[in-house]
């Protein structure tokens, strides 16, 4: 356990480090956290991600929609621990996915049945997806400060396109018009 007061740490983390410390050789555990915790730079979060890295015992973490708890709205994400998992770690950023719905009071976002087939399948099965998914080595997660947040391992993709000096200036004739400037773009 982190040497910290333990009066001033938030519940979740005395209660990640209680079932860690407790879990049995070979155990597994899913904890629902604030999807702050994935990516917190220091302190008793950033700690405990390191125990896990470096303790080999993290299976993947999942970070859904917002309000997908009908009653809250904060982000989650859900680690799943797994002594066993000596391997590969599957992150997936799944905060994109469901509808939103009105229930009551209260706004709430929903996964179809085939969402949350997907988001299994992807888990059980440690794939890559673009933009959806990455499966990364221990040493992978050090190397980036310990972040369990998909979108910081994805690849950025960038496109290239021949375009001629006659289709910039009709692009910037739109530009100016659109905003209306009265201003004369450069042949």
């Amino acid at each position: 356990m982190p040497k910290a007061a333990k009066d001033k740490m938030a519940i979740y983390q005395l209660f990640l480090q209680h079932i860690i410390w407790s879990l049995k050789p070979g155990g597994k555990a899913a904890i629902v956290v604030p999807t702050g915790f994935i990516t917190a730079q220091s302190g008793i979060d950033k700690g405990i991600r390191e125990h896990l890295v470096k303790n080999k015992m993290l299976a993947g973490v999942v970070s859904i929609p917002s309000n997908i708890f009908a009653t809250t709205d904060t982000n989650v994400s859900i680690l799943f621990i797994d002594a066993n998992n000596k391997q590969k770690v599957v992150l997936i950023d799944a905060l994109n996915l469901g509808q939103k719905v009105k229930d009551g009071k209260n706004q709430k976002t929903v996964l179809t049945d085939e969402k949350e087939k997907r988001i299994c399948q992807v888990f059980n099965n440690k794939w890559n997806e673009d933009d959806f998914s990455v499966v990364v080595s221990y040493d992978d997660i050090a190397a980036k400060n310990y972040s369990f947040s998909a979108g910081q391992y994805f690849d950025f993709k960038i496109e290239y396109v021949d375009i001629t000096p006659e289709l910039v200036c009709r692009k910037n004739e739109r530009v100016y018009w659109q905003s209306g400037e009265l201003v004369q773009p450069v042949p």
